[in-house]
């Protein structure tokens, strides 16, 4: 029994001997955090040994672009959706300030997935409007981590737009890359369907049913694509750090026309695997991608579960200008007819909505008509109407649909297959009918001929109908 007992005593002798001590972070430099908002990614600390970083971070609730025509209630770290990005160096100690701006209406807090602590710091940053918070934390493990608030109900608050991600840099740092951007997926839950107009609510049922009507990069529809698209230089060395904030959703990461050379999954600080298609990254994880461009291209970002790309909001663009090299890609050599038996105009079945939203007016009617041209139009024939040389024809300025209203209905309403002349220049393919209700119809032939330089009168549904009846 005695021996048992002297047995017990060096096991606890040998714990404590055991214990980690940490120096006294009042010895460090002191520093202050550099936080950007997204794409933009804060740039390397440059340290090599600790410091005593101060962050401060405002939580504040604001109305802004979800979608074209389509207002939200984004809750916010940093007034962006998602919040700014943090950089601070594996053994730093932080000084962590909260403020929750005066007009909000929520309490609000933070758990950063990189804190070793009660909620990842949720327990010490729980901060009512008008009021500030403070706790400090060690930085014990480098990688790329998501933080979000934590303030019940956690989800709502999440699926309002409360997340952004912390990179805490190893000790011995990445390597340096020509361009690093900063992208979080997420999805949204309103009350009216995708793309209807005006200010939407949280839907709270869409939400635990995980049924979004929005799954988007960096907050909104386009926020990476267009004139906001991603931008970089052939033979540069691109990374992304790449969050997903959730609330539900896992992200399918994939750039099309390019591959991953480098990932470091789930946040972590080792390569995983290397020349990877796509890489899957949960709620509440991440993932460091790295790549280098070698063509000029508009390489598209997407969740690869495509339906969320092209009819949800999930995507993005990387721009990359430069010498093409026709070693690596040519574009296309050639284009000869191919008409095996059996070729018939395809034919898509509508979809049918519970409710229709009739426009009264022609503003109404060609914003409906963008709507639908966007989820359904403009992969073919272009967000500038100029369509694809030799394989879709130009909707800008056609004399094609210009110049016969009663050919344009019938062209939308069947379908088309075969040889075209637009503009004087010979297209030969198919276009499926879609099936579109007279509503519908009037809208997107409206829209598309009082666009990019086309000027037309309104089509009406009354006018559709009748072409529908011969």
């Amino acid at each position: 029994m005695k021996t048992i007992f002297i047995f017990f005593i060096l096991i606890g002798f040998f714990q404590a001997q055991a214990k980690t001590t940490y120096p006294d972070p009042k010895n460090f430099p002191e520093v202050t955090a550099v936080l950007t908002h997204a794409p933009n990614v804060p740039p390397p600390t440059k340290r090599t040994k600790p410091a005593r970083v101060k962050v401060d971070l405002e939580t504040k609730e604001v109305t802004m672009r979800l979608a074209d025509g389509v207002d939200y209630n984004f809750w916010t770290f940093g007034g962006t959706v998602p919040g700014p990005m943090i950089r601070i160096r594996v053994g730093d100690y932080v000084e962590f300030n909260l403020h929750n701006h005066p007009s909000s209406k929520m309490p609000h807090n933070i758990d950063l997935h990189a804190v070793t602590g009660q909620g990842g710091g949720a327990e010490g940053s729980m901060t009512i409007p008008g009021h500030s918070s403070k706790f400090s934390f060690r930085a014990l493990n480098p990688g790329l981590f998501i933080y979000h608030c934590a303030t019940a109900p956690v989800g709502m608050h999440i699926g309002n737009g409360m997340y952004g991600m912390i990179y805490v840099e190893p000790e011995k740092p990445l390597p340096l890359v020509d361009k690093e951007f900063y992208v979080v997926q997420s999805d949204f839950y309103t009350k009216g369907k995708y793309g209807e107009k005006g200010l939407q609510p949280f839907d709270m049922e869409k939400a635990i049913k995980e049924q979004p009507e929005y799954i988007v990069f960096n907050g909104n529809v386009g926020a990476i694509a267009g004139d906001n698209a991603l931008r970089a230089e052939v033979g540069e060395k691109v990374r992304i750090f790449f969050g997903v904030g959730g609330p539900n959703i896992t992200s399918n990461f994939h750039v099309i026309g390019e591959i991953f050379d480098k990932v470091y999954s789930e946040g972590g600080t080792k390569v995983a695997q290397e020349n990877v298609q796509t890489t899957v990254v949960p709620p509440g994880g991440s993932a460091i991608v790295e790549f280098k461009v070698d063509n000029p291209s508009t390489f598209i970002l997407v969740d690869h579960a495509i339906f969320r790309a092209f009819n949800k909001g999930a995507l993005g663009m990387l721009k990359v200008t430069g010498e093409k090299d026709p070693m690596i890609y040519t574009g296309k050599q050639s284009d000869t007819v191919y008409l095996p038996e059996g070729q018939a105009t395809q034919t898509l079945p509508a979809a049918k909505a519970p409710e229709k939203i009739l426009a009264k007016n022609l503003e109404e009617r060609i914003a409906a008509g963008k709507i639908f041209f966007t989820q359904n139009c403009k992969a073919c024939h272009q967000e500038d109407g100029n369509g694809i040389k030799g394989v879709f024809p130009p909707l800008a300025k056609s004399d094609f649909l210009l110049g016969d209203r009663k050919r344009a209905i019938r062209t939308v309403m069947y379908g088309l297959d075969g040889k075209v002349t637009v503009n004087g220049n010979e297209f030969n393919g198919v276009m499926p009918a879609l099936g579109l209700d007279d509503e519908d119809l009037a809208n997107v032939l409206s829209f598309i001929s009082n666009n990019w330089g086309n000027s037309a009168k309104e089509f009406t549904p009354a006018e559709v109908k009748a072409e529908r009846k011969k």
